[in-house]
């Protein structure tokens, strides 16, 4: 944010980001003074991420300072303004346009907003133009070649109409390749496109020399009576490419569809209730706390608490689980859902950016955008590609000049333009990008939020899993299943005593014992100096005795004896439940057990994540009479029990340092030690905020078989940017000495710069066409 102005200073490298406050986009002040992107409004400093938002703001301060509230419409097209490279994600600007380092075409930041089309129409109408104007020039060269028109076109006329045919081709369709190919060259990027200009520049100029001064051309390369021209190469050449890009952007507009289908996931209006009153309205026109009413086989509309009705509601748009989930009044229901045979009135309690379903849009466009590991080592070779290429094509065309067969300069040069027209850097940047991307998409639809692309290697890359047990072994639902008590103290005395300290507690056990005592309608005592002993349980005042609820060495720390109960404790804990140890005014008043179930098909989906090769260990608080119990029920051979947070964080530092890779889940909150420790971070819960925060990954349904979903999808991902890498590196390890010639001296062969510029564009659709093979990933 803009900052007071009260001692004017440049900004130091390294300070604090600011916003943008045009584009949002956050900015080095540093940076931006350097290039003149700062100015002071009123006496407050703004930075701006280009001349341009700084230009708009300059023009109206208020309209971005005192913003009226946008409707959620609005700001989906305000996210469309802001354009970025898939191959350079650090390049950002308002509206589209082409990326200064590649020059590729830009694509809206947000996957989510519709993309202007405009590149595509422009690169469909001067395809067409070249085509027009490219066949007759094809055909002319070719057919003349074999003397059939020689009583029709004299050669040198043939090069004349070559000439007036072609030009148009060079000079306006391929318009966009010169512009970009200087802009990359001319800020040290030289790219794909630099390579393009090359090439078809030195045919085309080379074709008009010789065309208007013959006489200077030496005698022994002319063919019929004048030197040769490649106005039909250079033509021809700028057709494929732009074949090529028309189906490059084709398929990467096809990437974000996944993006764009959760969106639609939403009703466009609502029926919504005003007293006795139903009327239809837009979705973004209903606010928090409006009451809704869903139809059966309607979208539920919004994030919402149901108020009156019961119904099935089918997550499995967002979950990836099959099993629609039954929803009764005070359940919670979530944007995007489907609802079953049953009428829900919901109260909206989230609306526009701040539902569930705009969340996980946003964050699956942030995780399109990062950049996998993998894609350091394109990065290497491509930041050395370009001027590699040109010196390959610099010396195939010295050695066809001084070595190749007459006429030794017409092979050179097309050796020479093979070289530059057949390379192409593109291929190999977008091999990871359009990986990610199609991944995270697939991963939306299926529960498996993605934070960033290094977490997808990770996960898959992983040999170790730890793994929480309440919510993630288990249902995270336990229940009251026994209650002792010492001589002299009901069970309820029990019971009141800890479901008091418990209500003010977030655990799953706390729910479950508070729950109990409400059902026996005990009056709850008020908790006064509530205090959470991290890993131990619980302490307060109530009525002013000091309560206790918790393990065992809680309560020997503050002097009580536990031993009398210690059988009992350790009977519960052998079937596999919790006990909690409960005292009150310095006095043992008795045990409590809560038991948690094992989540369905636990033991199945546990052993398939072992068969893939993942050595699981469950760590929980629990004692080790219980842990052991879940465990045996689980099917897991290892476990750690009697774990605080900073255990759990050890455990997992211990297993890095042993040399493994590993993967941490668990529910986002007290196992966050844990998760920030772990080569990977796997948030298993709804949605929570603090899961989708600060996790590498969330699976929104919290299930064992979404964590194994997410292994797979992130298992496929590597293959595939693998397979794209392979493909990118053997089509350039091949297809580049083939064209500068290497096959000639065995086979007699060289390659026409046409069939280069076909392969060429070719090997950019290749990959991505590849990527969207991730889309049908079995997962």
């Amino acid at each position: 944010m803009a900052h007071e102005h009260a001692h004017p200073a440049a900004p130091q490298a390294g300070e604090k980001t600011e916003r943008d406050p045009v584009c949002g986009m956050m900015v080095d002040p540093a940076a931006a003074t350097a290039k003149g992107n700062h100015l002071v409004h009123q006496h407050t400093d703004y930075y701006f991420c280009n001349p341009k938002c700084k230009t708009k703001f300059e023009a109206d301060p208020d309209a971005y300072l005192n913003p009226r509230e946008e409707s959620a419409g609005e700001k989906a097209a305000n996210a469309q303004a802001i354009y970025t490279c898939p191959m350079h994600p650090e390049v950002r600007q308002l509206g589209p346009g082409s990326c200064p380092i590649c020059g590729m075409a830009l694509e809206p930041a947000d996957p989510a907003a519709e993309a202007d089309d405009s590149e595509y129409r422009d690169m469909r109408l001067r395809f067409w133009v070249s085509l027009f104007f490219t066949l007759p020039v094809f055909i002319l060269s070719m057919v003349g070649e074999t003397g059939a028109l020689d009583s029709l076109v004299t050669p040198h006329a043939s090069g004349w109409i070559q000439f007036v045919l072609a030009t148009p081709v060079v000079l306006w369709a391929a318009a966009p390749f010169f512009v970009r190919g200087w802009q990359g060259a001319r800020s040290g990027n030289a790219n794909m496109f630099t390579l393009i200009a090359i090439g078809v520049g030195v045919a085309y100029v080379y074709s008009v020399f010789a065309l208007l001064l013959p006489d200077l051309v030496p005698a022994e390369y002319h063919m019929a009576g004048m030197p040769p021209v490649y106005f039909e190469a250079a033509a021809v050449i700028i057709a494929l490419v732009l074949l090529g890009q028309l189906l490059e952007l084709r398929a990467r507009a096809r990437t974000g569809a996944a993006v764009r289908s959760l969106l639609d996931l939403a009703p466009k209006t609502v029926r919504r209730k005003t007293g006795d009153t139903i009327e239809e309205v837009p979705l973004d026109a209903v606010n928090v706390d409006d009451i809704l009413i869903v139809r059966p086989g309607d979208s539920v509309p919004t994030d919402g608490e149901v108020i009156e009705g019961q119904s099935v509601v089918d997550e499995s748009l967002l979950t990836g689980e099959a099993m629609p989930v039954a929803k009764t009044k005070d359940d919670m229901v979530t944007g995007g859902t489907l609802n079953g045979d049953g009428t829900l009135t919901i109260r909206a309690t989230k609306i526009g950016a701040d539902t569930m379903l705009s969340r996980i849009v946003s964050l699956v466009a942030e995780a399109q955008r990062s950049r996998a590991p993998t894609q350091a080592l394109a990065d290497t070779v491509a930041a050395w590609f370009v001027p590699l290429v040109v010196a390959i094509s610099v010396a195939a065309f010295a050695a066809w000049y001084m070595f190749g067969p007459q006429p030794a300069f017409s092979y050179a040069l097309m050796a020479a333009v093979s070289v530059l027209i057949i390379a192409c850097p593109c291929a190999l940047g977008l091999a990871t990008p359009m990986s990610v991307m199609v991944a995270v998409g697939r991963g939306a639809h299926n529960g498996v939020l993605v934070k960033n692309a290094v977490s997808l290697e990770r996960l898959a890359a992983a040999d170790t899993l730890v793994i929480d047990k309440t919510g993630t072994v288990t249902e995270g639902k336990p229940v009251l299943s026994d209650i002792r008590s010492v001589d002299g103290v009901t069970d309820d005395d029990v019971l009141l005593a800890a479901a008091s300290l418990e209500a003010t507690s977030a655990h799953p056990l706390a729910h479950a014992i508070e729950t109990a005592a409400r059902e026996k309608n005990l009056t709850l005592l008020k908790v006064e100096d509530f205090e959470s002993v991290t890993g131990m349980g619980l302490r307060g005042h109530a009525e002013g005795e000091e309560i206790l609820v918790g393990r065992s060495e809680l309560l020997n720390d503050a002097g009580i004896d536990t031993a009398s109960l210690a059988d009992a404790a350790e009977e519960m804990r052998e079937k596999g439940a919790t006990a909690i140890f409960v005292a009150r005014n310095g006095k043992l008043l008795g045990l409590v057990a809560a038991a948690d179930p094992l989540k369905k098909n636990a033991r199945e989906l546990l052993r398939a994540l072992a068969d893939d090769g993942l050595a699981i260990t469950m760590a929980t608080g629990d004692a080790e009479t219980t842990a052991r119990a879940v465990a045996k029920q689980a099917g897991l051979e290892h476990y750690a029990a009697g774990m605080s947070p900073e255990d759990k964080a050890k455990l997992v530092n211990d297993l890095r340092d042993k040399g493994s890779i590993v993967a941490m889940a668990g529910d986002g909150v007290n196992d966050a030690p844990a998760l920030a420790s772990a080569d990977v971070s796997i948030a298993m819960g709804s949605g929570s905020d603090a899961a989708i925060e600060t996790a590498g990954l969330t699976l929104l349904n919290g299930d064992l078989s979404a964590l194994l979903r997410a292994r797979k999808l992130a298992r496929a991902t590597v293959g595939n940017m693998k397979q794209n890498l392979f493909f990118a590196f053997v089509y350039n390890a091949v297809g580049v000495p083939v064209a500068a010639g290497v096959l000639f001296p065995i086979t007699g062969w060289v390659l026409s710069p046409m069939i280069a510029a076909a392969a060429m564009s070719l090997s950019s659709v290749s990959v991505i066409s590849n990527a969207l093979r991730l889309r049908n990933a079995k997962l």
